[in-house]
């Protein structure tokens, strides 16, 4: 990875920051975006061809910004990873559609536009066009309706990316991790679009981040198209496929047992 430029959305925590840590630690060019920016020092200091770019992945014109300043910077992209999202914890029946759009524009709005900017670099390059998603991509996880749509509408949109350059050297690779420890269930949307604050998992028993980003970055190297973690994950994936009505059960009994479910 040494010199590759890789472009990570949502960097500022959870896996976008540790894949961004990763790369740095490798030796590539890496630029990171995010509403917040990285205001971790020590990241910084990992490499010299940082670029640390605020913005808002929901809108068009600043996806366009970062791909635009990522090649002014360093002249190509090698490497998108679009890791940018938001999740939401409430019954259909009780949501306000705009926390699914929200959730929507974000996830896979987010991830066309970025996609879309970057493409003509990455066809130049050779190089490597990513979307972490979700188990919830495979599997629509009951009280998260809008964040489900969202990993299922990601999957399918890189797929038909990846089918489209089959003869073009573009690598598409789908990471969908499982349960990672993030803060992205502490800032998930409740039913009226407020943060939920606080997560219903124990985080101590999760695949920690870092060990998700190795994972995602070896997946790169070895041009995997698709990548399932956790044994958990795993399972559910497998099982699903031969029987899905004992997998709604147990995805329905999982919720049930949260700490606060929505299920009354």
């Amino acid at each position: 990875m040494k010199d590759k430029v890789v472009v990570i959305t949502g960097a500022s925590s959870g896996i976008g920051k540790a894949l961004a840590r990763e790369f740095a630690r490798r030796g590539a060019k890496v630029v990171t975006g995010s509403r917040s920016g990285i205001p971790d020092p020590e990241f910084l200091e990992l490499s010299a061809s940082v670029l640390d770019i605020r913005m808002d992945v929901s809108k068009e014109s600043d996806c366009r910004m970062l791909i635009e300043k990522a090649v002014e910077r360093f002249g190509t992209i090698d490497i998108l990873i679009n890791n940018a999202g938001i999740a939401m914890r409430a019954l259909f029946a009780d949501v306000e559609v705009d926390v699914i759009r929200r959730v929507m524009d974000t996830n896979f709005w987010g991830t066309v536009y970025c996609s879309k900017y970057a493409l003509p670099f990455l066809l130049r390059s050779g190089g490597s066009l990513v979307g972490v998603s979700s188990i919830a991509g495979y599997k629509g996880l009951p009280g998260r309706t809008g964040y489900s749509a969202s990993k299922f509408a990601i999957q399918g949109f890189l797929e038909v990316v990846r089918i489209e350059n089959l003869k073009k050297g573009l690598h598409v690779l789908i990471a969908c991790p499982g349960y990672t420890t993030s803060n992205i269930r502490n800032v998930a949307l409740s039913r009226d679009g407020t943060s939920q604050g606080e997560t219903p998992l124990d985080e101590a028993k999760l695949m920690p981040a870092e060990e998700v980003a190795r994972r995602i970055i070896r997946a790169i190297e070895k041009k995997k198209d698709r990548l399932v973690l956790t044994t958990q994950g795993k399972l559910t994936v497998l099982l699903n496929k031969f029987f899905p009505k004992f997998i709604d059960r147990m995805a329905y009994n999982l919720l049930a047992k949260e700490p606060d479910s929505p299920f009354k």
